[in-house]
């Protein structure tokens, strides 16, 4: 049982998903990275000084108010957070566009590789040889 394991753990198929999940789980937190440090606060601040994380809206308790979303959830309010689903969203958009551009460049390069015209196979060697025999007795 150990050996089937073994043997299915280091097919191809399986490594390279291990590769691929381990990437695109860096790739997520770079993107992360991206919107909650550079592009949000690109952003807030084009729209006056707003800090997407800290938009939120108090179901319960009624008619309190917060100054951060921390503040909220530690004193156990109910809260709908709209501002970290905006960061999510764009997060997502960006993962799905750069999803999208690595399928289409693969794409394009399996339609090249098919498109490429593929030599005729070479004869057999006794059809090679019967040609060379008609020929030379043709010359005769």
């Amino acid at each position: 049982m150990l050996g089937e394991f073994k043997k299915f753990a280091m097919r191809g198929n399986v490594v390279d998903l291990a590769v691929g999940i381990i990437i695109g789980a860096a790739f997520g937190k770079i993107v992360s990275s991206l919107v909650n440090d550079m592009l949000m606060p690109a952003i807030g601040l084009l729209l006056g000084k707003v800090d997407f994380t800290n938009l939120f809206f108090v179901l319960q308790p009624l008619g309190e108010s917060y100054e951060t979303l921390d503040l909220a959830r530690d004193a156990g309010a109910v809260v709908i957070a709209y501002g970290v689903f905006i960061n999510v969203l764009i997060e997502f958009i960006i993962i799905a566009f750069a999803v999208f551009l690595l399928v289409r460049a693969i794409n394009k390069l399996q339609a090249k590789e098919e498109e490429a015209p593929k030599a005729p196979p070479a004869p057999p060697e006794d059809v090679v040889l019967l040609r060379e025999i008609r020929d030379s007795l043709q010359n005769r």
